[in-house]
């Protein structure tokens, strides 16, 4: 293997890289331990048939701090998502825009059958509320779940099921809508402060870009690690590594099972499914939401209307997403999907040719009322031993990026300033 490594990084996905980035821009060395064929974890792009498939439904909130203190936007050349949704009502389709981003649509908002107008003055209340002050104090003070929060702000079932339900419970992959209200009032404001993207040629360009800022060597993938110590790790092949630290910077469970002191912080799951269609169903690009409730089907893109290279010329690129794991077979729940989605846009769905399915069982961790007691759980595991990942803070790019970093900088307080090589 590579001489001249003092940490070793386990996990090549995007906290894992961040990581190492940070080592490496503080002068220390480090070398990532993948077991994959490649790096990204969960943030991967397949190239299928002239299609660029990203591994689950997935974009990045242009706001979040450390994305954009780490990233290079301009060189992602990232493409927006339009401000709002296009929302189905069971008869027709409902466009609800962000006033503040698109004041063009502010009366087509005021005016939408989703909720009362009452409601909508709420959510511009409700958005002055979590653009005050710095955005990590809105990870702080009481929790409850996202639902009793929102109902507690006096917004109604019609808004709440019409359009918060799809759209955050297509966020937080939680319908049921869950989760910590610090996250939703969180993500709230990212998505009030800026643009929701994808980079050009797909989410898998995100930890391509960290792993291009590494030197050569730094990167060492089919490389399962079955067990950690502190400053030690154990490959499958029964090879023996050694360094002055072990970063593990794998998902939870992966981590609750390296880490005996890191409980398995439980998994929300998703299924996607693309689409090669002769012609795009919606104009522009617009997320499509489903408000009746009555289908397999959450929330639809056609990403290529974002990014016209995630699609060959002439064709386009429908993503239709499930929150979990339906217990159907692909071929069942290819018909359940395209019978949804039929009453949707019509009969010309029948030309959509399958591409894939991706069954994702871990896409994030749970994040229930009080798991961000703190918000930022600790990345130090003992001397020569950290931990990182979206389950050490928010489950999201930035709650990743930043446990990253968060775990470079406690490796370079406590590994010291001489660490030995790998040998």
């Amino acid at each position: 293997m590579p001489h001249g490594h003092d940490v070793l990084v386990v996990g090549g996905g995007v906290a894992g890289l961040a990581c190492a980035l940070a080592l490496h821009d503080a002068g220390a060395r480090p070398l990532i331990l993948e077991a994959g064929d490649g790096v990204g974890g969960r943030v991967r792009t397949d190239l299928v048939d002239g299609f660029q498939l990203d591994r689950g439904f997935q974009v990045i909130l242009e706001a979040y701090p450390e994305c954009r203190r780490v990233l290079d936007y301009d060189a992602l050349d990232l493409r927006p998502f339009y401000p709002g949704a296009q929302v189905w009502t069971g008869r027709e389709f409902v466009r609800f825009t962000d006033p503040f981003r698109r004041p063009g649509g502010a009366l087509a908002a005021l005016t939408a059958p989703l909720g009362s107008m009452s409601d909508k003055l709420r959510v511009a209340r409700l958005r002055k509320e979590v653009l005050k002050g710095s955005p990590d104090t809105l990870l702080e003070g009481p929790d409850r779940s996202t639902h009793e929060y929102l109902r507690a702000h006096g917004f109604g079932p019609g808004i709440i099921d019409g359009f918060f339900r799809p759209f955050f419970g297509g966020v937080l992959l939680n319908t049921r809508l869950t989760d910590s209200s610090r996250i939703f009032r969180y993500v709230f404001r990212m998505f009030s402060e800026g643009n929701t993207s994808v980079p050009r040629k797909g989410m898998g360009e995100i930890p391509l870009q960290l792993a291009g800022r590494l030197p050569q060597g730094a990167i060492r993938i089919q490389a399962r690690v079955v067990e950690v110590k502190p400053g030690v790790v154990t490959l499958a092949s029964g090879e023996e590594l050694r360094g002055r630290a072990v970063v593990v910077a794998t998902e939870g469970p992966e981590a609750a099972r390296l880490l005996p002191g890191i409980p398995d912080p439980g998994s929300k799951s998703t299924t996607c499914l693309y689409f090669d269609a002769p012609r795009s169903p919606v104009r522009g690009p617009m997320l499509v939401l489903d408000g009746e409730g009555k289908g397999p089907v959450n929330h639809l893109a056609v990403v290529s209307e974002v990014s016209p290279d995630y699609a060959p010329p002439g064709r386009s690129l429908v993503s239709a997403s499930c929150l979990g794991l339906p217990k159907e077979d692909d071929g069942a729940l290819t018909e359940a999907v395209l019978g949804q989605v039929e009453r949707w846009f019509g009969p010309r769905v029948r030309e959509w040719r399958h591409l894939r399915t991706y069954r994702i069982p871990h896409a994030q961790p749970v994040q229930d009322p009080g798991v961000l007691d703190p918000p930022e759980r600790s990345v130090v595991m003992g001397p020569g031993l950290f931990v990182c990942g979206d389950h050490r803070e928010t489950a999201s790019l930035q709650g990743a990026f930043h446990s990253g970093r968060r775990a470079a900088e406690a490796v370079l307080v406590g590994a010291g300033s001489d660490p030995s090589p790998v040998g």
